[in-house]
């Protein structure tokens, strides 16, 4: 069946209008940007389709150009559509975030470092830059590694602050295999960094880690 032939209120753009988009499932949202399915298949049933071939809605998004490309109903007009909404959107959590008081609005920053740093296949280990009044002056990858590692010297951490002028920094990296919880080697490093970066009087606000649901925020733990 068409979904043009579906009752309004189960139609994913008519649902999306009343309801919100976070009322919608990864297939539905998928479907609206799909627009259109393939033969036999409506745009919902195209979209569950990739999402098991794909294994996420994550997957998809984070998937290599080939990888994209060669799934049915996608292509390359497709993958520069998906590259440019989620552009779009990063540049739009960015322009928010730079607006105001970071500590104000806690879950834009989180938003913000988790569009940066989610759909990335290695570790990367970046800096927030925050000035006196905690407005952002910027934000650094500092670091990439392989899938489990990136390797970070307290004394480049230091060095790139001071260039920057910040007084305050908010630390971030990404667990690529998934699981957010901060290990003990993640523990250790923000301290050896809160440490160096006292003696030049910037302060560490917090440290997010990203993986694939909420960030994990040092700060809400009470380990800052």
């Amino acid at each position: 069946m068409a979904i043009t032939d579906w009752p309004a209120h189960e139609r994913p753009r008519e649902k999306l209008l009343a309801q919100g988009a976070s009322s919608l499932s990864d297939a539905e949202l998928l479907a609206i940007f799909l627009r259109v399915g393939v033969p036999g298949m409506s745009a919902v049933d195209l979209a569950r389709s990739l999402l098991a071939r794909f294994g996420s809605l994550r997957a998809l998004l984070s998937a290599s150009q080939q990888e994209f490309c060669t799934a049915k109903g996608l292509g390359p007009a497709k993958f520069v559509q998906l590259q440019a909404v989620m552009e779009m959107a990063r540049r739009h959590l960015s322009e928010q975030l730079t607006r105001g008081d970071v500590l104000s609005s806690p879950q834009l920053a989180r938003d913000y470092v988790r569009a940066q740093l989610r759909h990335l296949e290695y570790e990367v280990f970046a800096l927030l830059y925050l000035d006196y009044q905690h407005r952002v002056l910027g934000y650094e990858e500092i670091s990439r590694g392989t899938l489990s590692s990136a390797a970070v010297y307290p004394r480049e951490v230091v060095k790139a602050a001071l260039k920057r002028n910040a007084a305050a920094v908010i630390l971030a990296h990404n667990h690529p295999s998934g699981s957010a919880e901060p290990s003990q080697a993640d523990r250790t490093l923000t301290e050896r960094l809160q440490k160096a970066l006292a003696l030049v009087d910037i302060r560490v606000l917090d440290h997010l880690v990203v993986g694939e649901e909420a960030p994990v925020s040092f700060a809400e733990r009470g380990w800052i």
